[in-house]
């Protein structure tokens, strides 16, 4: 659209502020010897993914659901608005994928003991959120498993194979996913293995979701 007569180019600047995130517990984060960082999908709340993993808490296990900074309604039938959550959108990605990667990098340092085997655990949009941060994470990751999502091209097989050592990266997937289908999930795991990192895909009769049965596997 052309600009008005006198009509100035407005120029932006960026700021840094601290503000209130939420964070979800289930176990004590003290006397834990195992910590699933648990990374929910787009439109969903830290409620809304524990209830779903609560089936995987142990004692001597927490289970820890950081949740996206951005929230906004998501518009339900018969007017009714229900309130989610999204770690980022496609405006000022980098800046995003900073603010995510300071904020994840405080929950682990507050709520995994420094002992404590840290798995984490991606769905959906999280599995973006997992994979970047698992590249240079605060803390040494003893598995990561993605959940029904896609791997940013930007995320190297390599890279997280210096996060991973021996263990494989875990991708898993339903045969009826119309989001994130099975297609794209094995184009990923070829594309990551071909830069030299060990991937699994698990495949499950179902959507997008989190599989229980799949689930208990990991869980033990």
């Amino acid at each position: 659209m052309p600009k008005g007569r006198g009509e100035m180019e407005a120029a932006y600047r960026h700021f840094i502020t601290q503000r209130h995130a939420r964070v979800g517990v289930v176990g004590d984060p003290e006397t834990a010897t195992e910590a699933w960082l648990i990374l929910h999908g787009y439109g969903m709340l830290a409620r809304g993914i524990l209830h779903w993993f609560r089936s995987a808490a142990r004692p001597g296990r927490v289970l820890i659901a950081p949740e996206g900074l951005s929230r906004f309604y998501n518009e339900l039938s018969e007017g009714k608005r229900a309130v989610g959550a999204s770690w980022t959108t496609r405006e000022e990605l980098h800046h995003e994928i900073e603010d995510q990667r300071q904020y994840l990098d405080q929950v682990v340092t507050a709520l995994v003991p420094p002992d404590a085997a840290l798995h984490i655990h991606g769905f959906s949009q999280g599995c973006s959120v997992a994979a970047r941060w698992s590249i240079a994470p605060a803390r040494p990751v003893a598995q990561l498993v993605c959940w029904a999502g896609a791997i940013p091209d930007d995320v190297h097989g390599a890279a997280l194979r210096e996060t991973l050592g021996p263990q494989p990266l875990h991708l898993v997937v339903g045969d009826r996913d119309a989001r994130v289908p099975p297609e794209r999930v094995e184009s990923d795991g070829q594309r990551l293995r071909g830069e030299g990192l060990d991937v699994v895909v698990h495949h499950f009769e179902g959507g997008h979701t989190i599989d229980r049965a799949l689930l208990s596997t990991f869980a033990g």
